[in-house]
């Protein structure tokens, strides 16, 4: 005995987005019978299946809202497709087997879609972590400073230095040098650093 799927927002949401998938299915049915009937028939599985559809969804995603999301896609390629079963055992076989193979693509997804999130987030913190070195960098005499944002913030190569700052390319890597050791001693002193 299987429970009724109860009447929500989401449930109304479901069947209009069906009953909008099959106008744009319609063109793979011969007349409007064909369409009306895949209509009633996804109706029908939506109120027969749906509550076993959400549980399998579930079980593998954990998340309510990507099972409500695998639940409308599943009869959405229902719509699109448009099987013809032998009964309903086969139905639901089909939409379990579809629901199972939507929810592992989601989970799929999601790990995508986290693993892409962390790699923001360390991003966000490599540069957070970097915020202490050019704080340093601040702390340099003019002339090295100058010198060191030009080349490591900038990417500017030493030749290119000089002719920005009118000076010896030999004394833009002086700069260089001066300002990399004063760096070490700064960040040594103030983040035990090396």
């Amino acid at each position: 005995m299987t429970r009724a799927v109860p009447v929500s927002p989401f449930h109304i949401l479901i069947r209009t987005a069906a009953l909008f998938s099959a106008t744009l299915a319609s063109a793979r049915c011969e007349t409007e019978t064909d369409t009306a009937l895949v209509n009633e028939k996804a109706a029908y599985f939506f109120d027969r299946f749906g509550n076993a559809i959400l549980r399998l969804a579930y079980s593998y995603l954990h998340n309510t809202q990507d099972s409500e999301d695998v639940l409308q896609e599943t009869l959405i390629r229902y719509i699109r497709t448009a099987p013809r079963f032998e009964n309903d055992k086969h139905a639901k076989a089909w939409l379990l087997r579809v629901a199972a193979n939507l929810s592992k693509n989601r989970i799929g997804y999601n790990k995508t879609r986290l693993a892409d999130e962390l790699n923001d987030e360390l991003i966000a913190e490599e540069r957070e972590d970097l915020s202490f070195v050019w704080q340093a960098v601040k702390e340099l005499p003019l002339k090295q400073r100058e010198a060191v944002h030009l080349f490591y913030q900038e990417g500017y190569a030493t030749a290119e230095i000089a002719a920005i700052l009118s000076r010896n390319e030999s004394t833009v890597r002086s700069d260089l040098k001066r300002g990399r050791e004063a760096l070490r001693k700064i960040l040594k002193e103030a983040y035990d650093f090396e």
